[in-house]
């Protein structure tokens, strides 16, 4: 067995996929052009959506109508393999720290990210951003207080769409999870807990991007680019949407699990996304002809109304391209679109009424559905399987993405946004903060594959969410299923969606990787 793609070379610095040159960083030049030939600074639109799965979105195979998403996917660069960390707030963390969010401080619960580390929107404003955000955080500090300029949303993890505050006149009352009230909202840098809008029409992706675009007029005049960060919420439960949104889905999902899991397969395969290494897993959702009528039609309405908070998601994101293009800077703003993990198996039940949708219930996707929203993939949310950390990751960027309509096999993670950053923005990373060392970032420049370069394989990636934990390197995946157990192995070059294991018949591969694991995590939380 030939172990040279086990690279051991920075295991006992614990720096993961950092290399050794980010001890001493002054600029990130990997791939960099001569500067005569760079195009000037792009702005940066980063839209994270949450709890979507792989194949959510018509790029990716859906039935959903996506079609400013789609359009970015046409003209840009579509990623298969792409990691996050199974959790929304420890994505969140990579996301924006490049660290892995145990050395961020982020990994027990959603907390203050740590004195080690240094945020996105902190190194780019240093570098004469804008740096602005709306939508959801997922930790205890305000995102104004740790580089962003302004900032809209909602600190905590999941809240009501439509009212996540206290019940309004003439309404019924707003479900929500009891014990987690009140939620906290932030607006800029005052905390507000509970959020009750007044606004009648108030929703939370409408809102988030309305005052995206409100910033984006106030700092339109500028000279310097700006970072905007757009964190939706949808389609994280509580299911609900508008009834105009959930009409277009009304009858789309009453054929059932299989067939729908069955045409965003097809599709996949037709459109080039998916190949013969991505064989379709086992399905993990109950045969639709033993549900009963009544069953059917829940869960169709469960699945259209999931579809109509996707779908008004992508509307939301076509009122900011509109105006990008007003702006006249569609073409040089670097746009990158991903999901904070995999579509969710969790079930929250609440003592709630109404129709599923509406304001005063709360309902969740389920694993029947969130299987077929993973698809090809096997597990969901907080699994280190494919369908708990893999996610689509759309790019576009006329100025600096080397053609168009592409698909990437290159390995990616949610820590590559910070080196990737760093590079288009010519910023630089610090060594301290505030007296403190800071973590040299563990990510890669995904500026090479933008190119279309032909970036080194990753050496390394890792992952460790509660008792799941995985190990991945160009040939081979080490993971344990979400409560524990024994290591599953898998070839990644034959069998992506771990459709085989093969821990029997390569004792020697397993052994390599679980010491490459205990070394790495024992780095991470030291």
């Amino acid at each position: 067995m030939n172990f040279s793609d086990l690279n051991f070379k920075h295991l006992g610095l614990g720096l993961g996929l950092a290399s050794f040159s980010a001890l001493t960083y002054t600029s990130c030049a990997e791939g960099e052009k001569d500067k005569e030939e760079a195009p000037e600074r792009p702005n940066v639109l980063l839209i994270l959506a949450d709890d979507m799965g792989f194949s959510d979105v018509g790029a990716y195979g859906s039935e959903i109508q996506t079609p400013n998403l789609d359009s970015l996917a046409e003209n840009g660069l579509r990623f298969t393999r792409f990691y996050n960390t199974s959790k929304s707030f420890p994505s969140r963390a990579c996301l924006l720290t490049g660290l892995y969010a145990h050395q961020a401080g982020m990994i027990e619960g959603p907390g203050q990210m740590s004195g080690n580390s240094v945020t996105l929107a902190e190194v780019l404003k240093d570098a004469g951003y804008r740096t602005l955000m709306t939508g959801k955080h997922h930790g205890t500090n305000c995102p104004a207080n740790f580089g962003f300029d302004r900032y809209y949303g909602l600190r905590d993890g999941c809240c009501n769409y439509f009212n996540p505050g206290e019940q309004r006149e003439g309404e019924g009352p707003p479900a929500r999870k009891k014990w987690a009230f009140p939620r906290k909202w932030c607006i800029d840098d005052s905390l507000v807990a509970p959020y009750t809008p007044e606004a009648e029409d108030f929703y939370t992706t409408d809102y988030f991007t309305k005052y995206a675009l409100q910033y984006l007029d106030q700092y339109e005049d500028e000279e310097r680019p700006f970072f905007l960060y757009m964190a939706y919420t949808a389609p994280h439960d509580p299911l609900q949407a508008w009834p105009e949104d959930i009409a277009k889905y009304e009858d789309t999902y009453k054929v059932g699990y299989e067939a729908i899991r069955q045409k965003r397969y097809q599709r996949q395969k037709e459109m080039g996304l998916i190949d013969d290494r991505f064989p379709l897993s086992e399905p993990a959702y109950e045969p639709w002809d033993s549900l009963s009528r009544e069953e059917q039609q829940e869960e169709a309405r469960t699945m259209a109304v999931y579809a109509a908070m996707i779908d008004r998601m992508d509307q939301n994101i076509g009122k900011v391209l509109k105006k990008l293009r007003e702006m006249g800077e569609a073409e040089n703003t670097l746009i990158m679109f991903a999901s904070d993990n995999g579509a969710s198996g969790e079930v929250v039940t609440m003592e709630d009424s109404g129709k599923i949708g509406a304001l005063t219930r709360w309902k969740s996707q389920g694993k029947n559905w969130a299987n077929v929203s993973n698809t090809p993939y096997r597990y969901y949310k907080n699994w280190s399987h494919q369908g708990g950390i893999g996610s689509p990751l759309i790019a576009y960027w006329p100025e600096g993405i080397e053609g168009e309509n592409r698909i990437t096999h290159y390995t990616g993670h949610f820590i590559d946004f910070m080196p990737t950053l760093l590079e288009v923005g010519e910023a630089t990373y610090p060594e301290q903060k505030n007296d403190t060392a800071i973590t040299p970032y563990q990510g890669r420049s995904l500026v090479p594959v933008f190119r279309n370069k032909d970036p080194e394989p990753r050496d390394i990636l890792y992952n460790n969410w509660q008792e799941g934990k995985a190990v991945v390197t160009p040939r081979w995946k080490l993971v344990t299923p979400r409560d524990g157990g024994e290591w599953e192995l898998y070839d990644m070059q034959s069998d992506i969606t771990e459709t085989e294991n093969l821990r029997d018949e390569h004792p020697d591969v397993v052994s390599r990787l679980d010491s490459l694991y205990d070394n790495w995590i024992s780095h991470v939380t030291e």
